[in-house]
């Protein structure tokens, strides 16, 4: 290590805050690669006494570090709070996993018996669930209160072990007669979809002591927000639901207002950006009326609520003393509706719980209400065919597409490459068969950069981190861009400029629609840009775009982070 290196250590170290039993080295920038790196690290924690808390946020550990770091926890034995967000950046994804097992023995080693783990902002993916799933299991988090772990790319596959070891936690914990009593959890950004949300509520109805779940954008659709509803009614000290930005529809905002009627310690419901619409914001609406007294905050903003839904909301709230914030914003109320808003509450001198009605999307005329609805419908018959496929869930089935008495197994409906296009799914690309990625490309016209753009999206929005659907995926796009990238009359530059301009990345005089999530470009594109056939020329512009400040990004961050750290080595 360098002179000039130490030095700078030194200074950081300096800064170190020691104080009610907490070393905190948060937000120093510590670059601790090696053994040696970390020797002042190692210094003040060995030299602490009664150590209870530890921060790392805000600085980079590697493995051969986390190893001497991890020899020095394993005298403390007094450890409850482990503040590890944000503690590998720029690392490999693959050097996360053995750094997380070594300082995850030390403290089982210390016998510490942990109050608090927070491990969020780190983008270890599904495999570095691993990293800590022998930590969560073991007689250290028996005793766990909080555990977070937000933005950390978990997946379904992270969400299916976390949900797993949870179990495990609480099986054996309760054999000792001490079950764990998890208060606090938190899991944004992860998408864990359906089946990751499903299998974490299943952990939370054994659990039963929760007193807030934060899950924000997850791609939880009905079933998944369905399955999370009924693992919350038996979670009655449950203070805090946050569930912003996944997608309701009706049947998950039906269920979730049948699970607060049971509930009664409820301070703050989060269905921002939820989809619940007016029938659920109606529901949402006679379970408040019903009790919540504690009630402190309420957003069903973006919710494409109606005029007259969100005036039965607000006639709910008359006798909520204890309300702070009515968040009705980005809704479909119109001028009027709003203008009735205030006046319901001003009638109850409650106007200052308002917030502001500035995003109002303006009364929908009622063709636009039947669209909707004709959607939803679909998008209803679609889960519907899927369940049928997949044998799940039979007493979802429609009457005309089965017979309730008929036993013999129906086969799934029959996919071409349009229909998957038009209405793209990961199960419709896979029955599209092994040859689809040859048929796809042969189908698209490649002298045609939007068509182009326009099937690499369509393709990669069913990107999955399952090994199927990633490998079809996968395949599929290189056989699309191989032919596109070697036609002598495919243009590059307009290739990478419509693409940037379709994710939003990228402003166009005309208007565009973004697509809504840039999750599965982004872990299509880094695969792409690995490819022999991908020109190495588009990698800066690639790259300076991704790295911009931009929201939709910002809910992406792990596939971003994947991408700029590959398009980094190139």
């Amino acid at each position: 290590m360098a002179s000039e290196d130490i030095t700078k250590l030194a200074e950081s170290l300096a800064k170190t805050q020691v104080g009610g039993g907490q070393l905190s080295f948060k937000g120093q920038s510590l670059k601790l690669n090696t053994a040696e790196d970390a020797e002042e690290v190692i210094k003040q924690i060995e030299e602490f006494d009664g150590l209870e808390a530890l921060r790392l946020e805000g600085n980079t550990v590697g493995v051969e570090a986390a190893k001497v770091i991890a020899k020095a926890l394993e005298k403390k034995s007094e450890l409850k709070r482990c503040h590890w967000s944000d503690m590998f950046t720029g690392r490999l994804r693959s050097e996360i996993p053995p750094a997380l097992i070594s300082l995850g023995d030390a403290l089982i080693t210390a016998g510490a018996q942990l109050v608090e783990l927070d491990l969020s902002d780190n983008a270890f993916g599904p495999d570095g669930v691993r990293g800590f799933e022998a930590l969560l299991k073991s007689p250290v988090c028996y005793t766990l209160q909080e555990l977070k772990l937000n933005n950390c790319g978990m997946g379904i596959g992270g969400g299916k072990i976390l949900a797993a070891a949870l179990k495990e936690c609480h099986r054996k914990s309760s054999a000792q007669g001490k079950p764990l009593a998890l208060k606090v959890f938190v899991a944004g950004r992860n998408r864990l979809e359906n089946d990751g949300a499903t299998a974490l509520a299943e952990a939370f109805g054994i659990i039963g002591t929760l007193e807030e779940v934060h899950m924000p954008q997850n791609g939880i659709n009905h079933p998944g927000i369905t399955a999370l509803a009924q693992a919350f009614a038996i979670n009655p000290l449950l203070k805090v639901i946050n569930l912003n930005d996944n997608t309701f529809t009706e049947k998950g905002a039906m269920a979730m207002a049948e699970t607060l009627k049971a509930l009664r310690q409820i301070e703050v419901i989060n269905f921002g950006d939820c989809l619940v619409r007016s029938k659920g914001a109606v529901a949402i609406a006679d379970a408040i009326k019903e009790g919540l007294h504690k009630l402190k905050e309420l957003n069903l903003s973006f919710c494409e609520i109606k005029r007259d839904a969100a005036l039965t909301v607000a006639e709910v709230i008359e006798d909520k003393a204890e309300l702070e914030k009515l968040d009705l914003n980005g809704n479909c109320l119109g001028e009027e509706g709003c203008e009735q808003l205030q006046e319901i509450l001003e009638g109850f001198n409650m106007a200052a719980v308002l917030g502001s009605l500035s995003d109002d999307e303006g009364e929908e005329e009622e063709e636009d209400e039947e669209e909707d609805e004709e959607e939803e419908e679909e998008e209803e018959e679609q889960e519907q065919l899927k369940e049928i496929g997949q044998g799940e869930q039979e007493s979802l089935t429609p009457k005309k597409i089965i017979d309730s008495q008929d036993s013999t197994p129906v086969p799934s409906p029959p996919v071409d490459i349009a229909t998957f296009l038009a209405f793209p799914s990961p199960e419709k690309l896979l029955r599209l068969g092994p040859r689809c990625s040859v048929m796809i490309a042969q189908q698209t016209d490649t002298a045609d950069v939007e068509k182009v753009v326009s099937t690499l999206l369509r393709i990669s929005s069913v990107f999955k981190d399952e090994a199927p659907v990633r490998t079809a995926v996968h395949e599929t796009t290189d056989a699309l861009m191989r032919k596109a990238f070697t036609s002598a009359t495919f243009n590059s530059d307009a290739f990478i400029t419509s693409l940037l301009i379709h994710m939003g990345l990228l402003k166009s005089e005309e208007k565009i629609k973004a697509v809504p999530s840039l999750y599965g470009i982004l872990m299509t594109l880094n695969h792409m840009v690995q490819q022999d056939y991908f020109p190495k020329s588009l990698a800066p512009v690639l790259s300076a775009f991704v790295t911009k400040p931009n929201r939709a990004l910002d809910s992406c961050s792990f596939a971003r982070h994947m991408l700029l750290q590959t398009l980094h080595q190139l």
